[in-house]
């Protein structure tokens, strides 16, 4: 099967997606009390239902065809579910650069390898070259920013929290494949992603009964949360599904290579972090990589 051609609108719509993502971090910093899978849960959730409000025509006008991929929808929406407990678990038990680390730069790998057995997609020189600068950019980049005493402290904990972190990279993988396989079947890339993330939502927003407390107990974790399912889940899904139509999956997921720099760049601008030299290069390694991209 031939690679689609991806358009500007495409490309510029992936590349929006990834800087709203690279917001979260800095946006969950301002309700440090309310845990990390509970933002995850919350943001993951509370998306989906969004996304499923906006998409509501579109679902009951492509249901008779979206029950005849059910099994796929399934699958892309528990990975969806886990992708965030995934992540987020992986940074707590191997570190934040650890967990960054493996999470973000094996996607592009696993979804190369998902084109190649299932869609017979060759590897090209160009996403080679683009992966190998992109993945030692955010090594640089997690190593220069350097990792926290608490997160040290963990090292015990650090095999289980590689092997998440490899769950992670894989669920993104997965859900970004499945849905580029459906939306070539001619299903709409809107149905398909609120499908998903509904199927996300019922996995998720149950778990806020146990870890959801903190986020009501003030008008700040509210804000955050709300935030957080608004515009970097809801808005931004909305643009990564609409880039999903004409943008190939594997330059997809080396594109959102530039979701953390973004957050460091914001850590640095908001939350008075540093970054080493070292970081510096890992940043202009991405946008390198970036740049291959888009050419």
């Amino acid at each position: 099967m031939p690679s689609p051609q991806p358009t500007l609108g495409g490309l510029a719509a992936i590349v929006f997606a990834s800087v709203l993502w690279g917001t979260t971090g800095t946006a969950a910093s301002f309700a440090p009390e309310v845990s990390s899978l509970a933002i995850g849960a919350f943001a993951m959730g509370g998306g989906g239902l969004l996304l499923a409000l906006k998409s509501r025509r579109s679902l009951r006008r492509e249901w008779p065809r979206l029950r005849q991929h059910k099994r796929a929808l399934l699958w892309g929406g528990l990975a969806v579910a886990i992708y965030p407990l995934a992540f987020y678990s992986a940074m707590r038990l191997s570190g934040v650069a650890i967990g960054t680390l493996i999470s973000i730069a094996s996607a592009p790998l696993f979804t190369v390898m998902l084109e190649w057995v299932f869609n017979r997609i060759p590897i090209t020189r160009r996403w080679l070259l683009s992966f190998l600068f992109g993945a030692t950019g955010i090594a640089c980049l997690v190593v220069g920013k350097g990792e926290s005493g608490e997160a040290m402290t963990l090292a015990a904990s650090h095999e289980l929290g590689v092997v998440l972190g490899l769950l992670a990279g894989l669920t993104y993988a997965a859900y970004s494949w499945i849905a580029r396989r459906l939306i070539e079947k001619d299903l709409p890339s809107e149905p398909v992603v609120a499908c998903f993330f509904l199927v996300a939502a019922s996995v998720l927003l149950p778990s806020l009964l146990f870890t959801g407390g903190p986020i009501l107990a003030s008008l700040n974790n509210a804000a955050v949360a709300l935030y957080m399912a608004v515009v970097p889940m809801f808005i931004g899904y909305v643009a990564f599904g609409y880039g999903l139509q004409t943008v190939p999956v594997s330059q997809v997921t080396l594109i959102t290579l530039l979701e953390p720099v973004v957050a460091t760049l914001l850590a640095l601008l908001v939350l008075g972090e540093s970054v080493s030299p070292l970081g510096w290069l890992g940043m202009g390694l991405v946008f390198f990589c970036l740049r291959l991209q888009m050419k």
